[in-house]
């Protein structure tokens, strides 16, 4: 028996060709006559190409092995590869972790630039694969031998550089186990502001854009803009919440990553600086199980111009995704807090996993990682779920396919 310092010798099978149905079968079966264990199997299909590469131990009789394979090789028309060597793969390094790419589209220039920056930080790239083709195009990346939060550092400069979207992960059980995932509402979950949208008709549109743009930037405490905005539309007949809210359009690709998080067992959020009047109804019509938005006042038929109760600002979000982390049971290492804002912040901080969406600068600075394509099913990809797994389950459950490509009405 080998001893540790002296390990097995090994044989490396590597076929490349034509993918058909019954190759892997083929190279096995010519294996089976042989004293052989299986240490490791590997194989990819590019655009009908494939490449299979299979580690066995290797026999008394190697040459007859060899011959055994080349024939298989030659009778599929395929190209073979055999090489000597001892030993199984070598460990991977510590410090792992998953690198999610988005481009769209993706070039040769900026794959090659983020490879470059994970070799400088000491990582190297152990496995390549692509998780979705549209509505963009997305590839993960196992890294072993870098510190994740050097690596995210160092990548979070060259994604900006490159204008693709890089998020880096700790590798483990974690990442796919986050159980709540929390949305922002306005620019997030909806397209647009409802607050402008309410705005406009009391003809103080200009002054809330404004004022609203500031307090998104970090420049304003929200609270105070919030009431300032408010007052703007004192007077607006109630019914124009109704207006609006039949008005929104949700944000391309919501439908798909509600459905496909409902499917898997995920709970769901939405915390917003708007009203609850406009946010509750979307909630319910979404099956989305935690709401929490301000209340506008209205006496007689029409807004008063302010808001009942606390304000659900920067620390209110926050506190709400604590609160909806404890009534669904589910840890905050395991939440994922999505927003565009500066009064996102504090609740992208405090999840396990913060992602900037189309968001302004400062969050983008601040959060884990950030996406900037405009379909929010892009989210599906940080958590290593696959386009053909989200278009698999639609098909088997009769849904229409998925909306990336256009932010239809809430209740259409």
């Amino acid at each position: 028996m080998p001893s540790a310092l002296q390990p097995d010798r090994t044989l490396l099978l590597t076929l490349t060709g034509h993918d058909r149905p019954g190759v892997t079968s083929a190279v096995f079966h010519a294996l089976s006559p042989f004293s052989v264990e299986v240490l490791d199997v590997e194989q990819v299909v590019l655009r009908g190409r494939l490449v299979l590469g299979v580690l066995v131990t290797t026999p008394r009789d190697d040459a007859r092995l060899r011959k055994a394979i080349e024939d298989v090789a030659r009778d599929l028309s395929m190209d073979v590869e055999v090489q000597s060597g001892a030993g199984d793969n070598l460990p991977r390094a510590h410090g792992r972790s998953h690198v999610t790419v988005l481009g769209h589209p993706l070039d040769p220039g900026a794959v090659a630039a983020i490879a470059g920056r994970i070799a400088d930080t000491g990582g190297n790239i152990d496995r390549i694969i692509r998780i979705a083709r549209y509505p963009v195009i997305a590839i993960e990346l196992d890294v072993s031998g870098a510190d994740p939060l050097q690596l995210r550092s160092a990548l979070a400069i060259e994604a900006a550089a490159q204008q693709v979207d890089v998020a880096v992960q700790p590798a483990g059980l974690y990442r796919r186990a986050k159980r709540l995932v929390v949305l922002d509402v306005d620019s997030t979950l909806i397209q647009g502001e409802v607050i402008e949208m309410l705005a406009s008709r009391a003809g103080c549109l200009d002054e809330v854009t404004r004022v609203t743009a500031a307090a998104m930037r970090g420049e304003l405490d929200f609270a105070e803009s919030l009431r300032q905005r408010v007052a703007l539309l004192a007077g607006i007949d109630a019914r124009a919440m109704d207006e609006v809210r039949q008005e929104i359009r949700l944000t391309p690709g919501a439908r798909t990553l509600l459905r496909t998080l409902h499917r898997l067992g995920y709970q769901v959020g939405v915390v917003s600086g708007g009203f609850a009047q406009i946010v509750e109804p979307i909630a319910a019509e979404l099956g989305i199980d935690f709401v929490a938005a301000n209340l506008l006042e209205v006496a007689d038929g029409v807004l008063t111009g302010r808001v009942v109760g606390p304000i659900v600002d920067r620390p209110g979000k926050a506190e709400a995704l604590h609160g909806f982390a404890e009534q669904a049971g589910v840890p905050l290492s395991q939440t994922v807090a999505i927003g565009d804002g500066a009064n996102d912040l504090d609740m992208l901080a405090v999840a396990g996993l913060g992602v900037a969406f189309n968001a302004k600068p400062v969050v983008r600075q601040a959060a884990d990682t950030a996406v900037s394509v405009p379909y929010l099913d892009a989210i599906l990809y940080l958590l290593g779920i696959t386009r053909e797994e989200i278009d698999a389950a639609d098909g088997e459950l009769g849904e229409p396919g998925h909306d990336t490509l256009d932010g239809s009405g809430y209740g259409g």
